[in-house]
Parts: C-alpha cells; sequence; structure tokens
C-alpha cells in the first residue's frame, strides 16, 4: 500500500514560511513531488544542526539526498573559475569578485559529508556514503554550462559510475520530467545500506522544529486574557500577576501589538537579555497592521539605560559611573537615578506605552526611571510572579513601593497554566510548596483538558557531581530518541544554572559532532553577545542558563541542578520546571540532579533513576 508522501513543512503552510520558497526552489517541490516514489518525503529548507539546505530527500528503503538550487541566470554577469584558481568568481560592470561563499557544489557536498559523519552514524564506513546523494539544480539555467562551468568542484567525472552520487542538472532535464538524470537514485527501489533505523536518525534533525510551526499561528488567548490585552485602565496603570504558564507574557506581547498597530510608540522592558527575542516573536504574531513593528522597541533594562545615556549627550556622565568600581550598586541605583534625570533633557525618548515583563526582577527605582519616560495620558503594564524570585527583588515591591508607582486597586489575575503538560502541575505543586516560601507564592491551576490531550514523559536521574557533564549529554542524546515526527532536535533546550557546567556540555556535545546555540562564553562581553544571538528559531539545540531561560518555554528540557542548591537557586529550579510546553504530540523533560536535599523530591517522578558511572551510548 503505497502512503500519502511527508511534505514538510506541509505545503498549506509553504507560503508563510520566515524564509519564502525562491521562484526555483517552487518548481523543484514540484518537480519532485510530481516524479518521485511517494516513499520518499520531502524536507524544505530543513534545520540540519544549523546547516539548512534547500531540500533534504529520504527513502527509508533506498538512501538521502541534499539538494542545493539556484536560480542563477548565468546571462547576468560573466561566472568563471580563474586559471589556476580553486574558487568560483564573477565579473559584472568591469568588476571581478570571489564567489565561493555562494558555490552550490561545494555547500552541497558539505552537507551529504555532514549527514555521513553525523546523523547517520549507523551507515557502513565507507560504502555507506553511496546512501546519500549530493545534487545540484539550476532551474533557469542551461545544463551543460552549468556542467563546464562547476566541473571543476565536482569529485567525479560524468563518465564515472559514482557521479550518479553527485548530479549537477539545469532546466532541460527539469522541463522534460527527467527525475532519473537529477537523481539516479531515485530509480532504486531497495538499498542494502539504508533501513528505517538510519531513517529515524535523520528525522529529529529534519522535521519542522515546534518554534517555527507555532511563529505561524496567531496567539490564542482565553477570555480573561483577551480582556487584559484590549482593554486598559482608567489611570492607564495595570499589575497583572499569574503563576508560570498563565499568560503574563502573552497578555503583554498582545497589548504592544494592539498599540502598536493604532501607531503608537511601544517599549517593551526586560531584565534578562535573552527574554525580549521571545516577546519579539509573540508580538510578530498578533500584529496585524503591516510595519506595525517598527513602532515597537524591545530593550533590556540596563542597555536602554546606556542608549538613554548617549542619546541626551551624557556619555561622559554615564562613563564616570564606572569608575567607581562597584558595579553592582551602578546597575542597582546610580545609573537608574542618573537616567531619571535624563528624563528632563529635551532629546530624551518619549513613548505612548512601557511594557515591563518578569517585574519580579525589577527594583521599583527602576520602574519609576521607565516611568519619566511616559507620555501624558500613556499606559504603563507590569507583568510579575513572585514564585519567580530568583534575584531577590520581590521582596522590595511593598504594598507603599507600589503606591508610589502608580498603582491603584487590585493586581489582574491569571490563574490557569496553559503551558504545563496537566500531568506536570502536581509535581511542580509539589515543588512549590516543599522548597519555596509561602508569602507570594502563585500556584498554577489546570485548564479544563484531559490528561491524555498532552502526554508527557517526566524522568529525574539523580547522580553525583562527578558524573554530571556525562549523565546531561548521555540524557539530551536520549532526547533525540523522541523526535523525528512532530518535535525535532532543534527543539531540545538545556539548562543549567552555573554557566562553566554548561559550557563543558556543551563542548561534550560537539565532540559528538552535535551543534549547539549557546550562552557560557566565560568572557562576559562574549556571552552578553550570545545572549542577543540566543532565539529559538536557530536550527541548533539550546543550550543556556536557567536564569536566561526565564520567560521562555520548550516542549524538550533537559535540566541540571548541582550540588549547591540553596534557598535562591531554589526558585530558579521552579522556574526551570515550568519551562515545559505542552503538546498533543507530546513533551518531555528530564532534570539531572546532583543536589541531596532534592533526592527525595525527585523520587516521587514517574521516571527516576539513581546513577554511578555511566557507559557512553
Amino acid at each position: 500500500m503505497r502512503r500519502n508522501r511527508i511534505i514538510s513543512p506541509p505545503r498549506e503552510d509553504l507560503d508563510r514560511l520566515r524564509q519564502p520558497l525562491t521562484p526555483g526552489e517552487r518548481v523543484v517541490l514540484e518537480f519532485f513531488d510530481a516524479h518521485l516514489d511517494p516513499e520518499w518525503e520531502i524536507y524544505c529548507q530543513p534545520h540540519l544542526n544549523g546547516l539548512r539546505p534547500d531540500f533534504v530527500l529520504l527513502n527509508r528503503s533506498v538512501g538521502i539526498a541534499v539538494f542545493e538550487v539556484k536560480d542563477w541566470n548565468l546571462d547576468a554577469m560573466h561566472y568563471f573559475v580563474p586559471a589556476g584558481g580553486r574558487d568560483l568568481h564573477g565579473r559584472k560592470d568591469g568588476k571581478s569578485f570571489s564567489l565561493a561563499a555562494q558555490n552550490p557544489v561545494t555547500k552541497v557536498n558539505h552537507y551529504r559529508d555532514a549527514v555521513y559523519k553525523l546523523y547517520c552514524s549507523r551507515l557502513k564506513q565507507n560504502a555507506g556514503f553511496a546512501a546519500v546523494t549530493a545534487g545540484v539544480i539550476f532551474p533557469f539555467a542551461d545544463s551543460r554550462r552549468v556542467r563546464d562551468l562547476f566541473a571543476g568542484f565536482l569529485t567525479r567525472d560524468e563518465n564515472d559510475p559514482l557521479a550518479r552520487y553527485q548530479p549537477v542538472s539545469g532546466r532541460v532535464e527539469l522541463a522534460a520530467g527527467r527525475i532519473d538524470l537529477i537523481m539516479p537514485e531515485s530509480q532504486r527501489r531497495h538499498s542494502m545500506l539504508m533501513r528505517e533505523d538510519i531513517a529515524a536518525d535523520l528525522r529529529g534533525w529534519l522535521v519542522e522544529p515546534d518554534f517555527s510551526v507555532t511563529q505561524r499561528r496567531p496567539l490564542e488567548m482565553d477570555a480573561n486574557q483577551r480582556q487584559l490585552a484590549e482593554t486598559r485602565t482608567e489611570s492607564g496603570y495595570r499589575r497583572i500577576k499569574g503563576p508560570a504558564g498563565s499568560g503574563k507574557s502573552l497578555v503583554l506581547a498582545a497589548r504592544a501589538a494592539r498599540l502598536a498597530d493604532e501607531g503608537k510608540s511601544v517599549l517593551v522592558a526586560t531584565f534578562n537579555i535573552t527574554l525580549w527575542h521571545y516577546l519579539r516573536d509573540l508580538v510578530v504574531r498578533a500584529l496585524k497592521v503591516r510595519g506595525g513593528h517598527r513602532n515597537v522597541v524591545f530593550v533590556n533594562f540596563h542597555s536602554w539605560c546606556k542608549q538613554v545615556c548617549m542619546e541626551v549627550g551624557w556619555s561622559e556622565a554615564y562613563d564616570e559611573l564606572w569608575k567607581s568600581g562597584d558595579g553592582a550598586s551602578v546597575m542597582e541605583a546610580a545609573l537608574p537615578s542618573l537616567v531619571a534625570s535624563a528624563a528632563a533633557e529635551e532629546d530624551s525618548p518619549r513613548y505612548d506605552a512601557i511594557l515591563v515583563d518578569e517585574g519580579q526582577d525589577y527594583r521599583p527605582l527602576w520602574w519609576n526611571t521607565l516611568r519619566r519616560f511616559l507620555k501624558p495620558g500613556g499606559e504603563m503594564i507590569l507583568a510579575a510572579d513572585a514564585t519567580q524570585d530568583v534575584y531577590g527583588t520581590a521582596q522590595a515591591w511593598t504594598n507603599e513601593a507600589m503606591a508610589g508607582a502608580g498603582f491603584r486597586g487590585a493586581w489582574a489575575q491569571l490563574d490557569v497554566s496553559y503551558r504545563l503538560p496537566p500531568a506536570t502541575l502536581p509535581l511542580i505543586q509539589s515543588f512549590v510548596t516543599s522548597f519555596l516560601p509561602e508569602e507570594g507564592v502563585e500556584l498554577p491551576s489546570p485548564p479544563q483538558a484531559s490528561l491524555d490531550l498532552f502526554p508527557v514523559s517526566l524522568r529525574w536521574v539523580q547522580c553525583t557531581s562527578q558524573h554530571r557533564i556525562e549523565t546531561c549529554v548521555t540524557e539530551i542524546v536520549g532526547m533525540m530518541r523522541r523526535t523525528g515526527k512532530a518535535l525535532a532536535n532543534a527543539d531540545i533546550t538545556f539548562l543549567a544554572a552555573d554557566a562553566s557546567v554548561g559550557a563543558m556540555v556543551v563542548s561534550a556535545l560537539a565532540d559528538r559532532d552535535i551543534a549547539s546555540v549557546a550562552t557560557f562564553a566565560p568572557d562576559m562581553q562574549e556571552r552578553r553577545r550570545e545572549k542577543m544571538a540566543f532565539y529559538m528559531g536557530d536550527a541548533r539545540v539550546k543550550a543556556t542558563t536557567l536564569h536566561s531561560f526565564k520567560g521562555w518555554e520548550s516542549p524538550l528540557l533537559v535540566i541540571y541542578v548541582d550540588e549547591n542548591a540553596g534557598e535562591r537557586s531554589l526558585a530558579l529550579v521552579y522556574a526551570g520546571l515550568t519551562r515545559l510546553k505542552r503538546q498533543q504530540a507530546g513533551s518531555a523533560m528530564t532534570v539531572i540532579c546532583s543536589s541531596a536535599l532534592l533526592r527525595d523530591y525527585g523520587s516521587t517522578w514517574p521516571d527516576f533513576i539513581e546513577k554511578g558511572p555511566l557507559a557512553t551510548l
């Protein structure tokens, strides 16, 4: 029985991709779909561990093919390889330049090598290389000209039998429907080199990550969330509280988008540098007016403080602050106070709305500094969860501080956690009641949904700190066995409280040729740069600190808790546990713990293991 072909992303979503298919890629997709056996799966622009080939084709009985597609018009410029040279060049308007970085043959050969080396470790050495085709297609160019141009980059002469694994083709073959020339291996019905377990290895790197799918959907809100997103209070000031996953960021983003659509200027402020990437993606999903994103500015509070000083010409005063050598006191009080004074300057920025997420991380002084930059009649929103007080700042928000911050009346309350799989809630609630102070605690409530609707795997691995790195790597690799259907390897997120431990885990993953986007650099400036570049749409495994992932979510989590878990870090552990995102296709969370304090709690998890030395996979 022939099955329906797998095309990922599905056809109905192709018009909404962040990187739209080119006209040539569209032609090639239609060609593959029309001429390949349905057993061939087609993956468009797959997230391939940091690589992004145009197409990967997979047949569990035959093999794998990687294709680059170039819409080049060979008459638009002169393409050539200099005599004695090794790189592709172009010449236009009398100027010559290198095109080495755009050479599709070297690119696709790199992709093939990566597929063979990493993703399909079960392929038999040497002979297994024949299971991977690396092809290049020029839909709008003459085939002979293309082959002549790239002849020097092909590892096999076209008369060599192995040239079938490195096909180069153009518009003639496409027009004639010659799938046998464009992909000779398509004629094969079976290969001794290919099996289902090898195909399963690769699918985890090919299927579209959850983030990419989610990003094409509009925001979903319940009636309470929508009311908060679509209205303002009489004073313009609103404070929202609720447990992790209750939609505080969602409401904030939806409100920002609504105001931006109205043409109003909006400042969205966070404490963590990484969080504004997540908020920006939420806002983009909620915008309805083209160009509305230009009205929203996303900032980390202290970076914004520096920016204000530069804009009003106070760069010398800003630099002078840091000469005291006490960076903590500068960031906590001196810098916000300086910026508050800068609000009186004519060139200081003004906003129609200022929205603060993870407000429990803010100090009242910081909030009041932001207030000075609000336009008359504007609005401000503070969203907070004191249960996630990882910096010890929530206690500063006394009733007196709240009154002095412009708030009147009660908090707006969000109670239901829509992020967490329902089966995790009893374990989360148990953690809160066992380890966190009662004051300010927000316990998540389950939505009206069946436990069976959002299946989840929950695993706790207790190990000594001596074996923490190998255990973390083993569990991350083990998580990859869950991918390949609705979830991808790029959905896996590793969290650690300590950056040095995280760096060792990332290094160990790299030794296995598993790439990651991480924020563990020892140099603080470099780590800041990494945080600025950290986002869930990256094609690699994610690895960051528990602090930096506050506010985010992922369907596949691996968390390391070290032996030094104390009062402050327990709130951080709670924040990490509540990052798990429910999925109808299932989600999974594994905690690796070296803390004796949490061992008995961990033993209540459905899958509890206590380990010593580990054998590698």
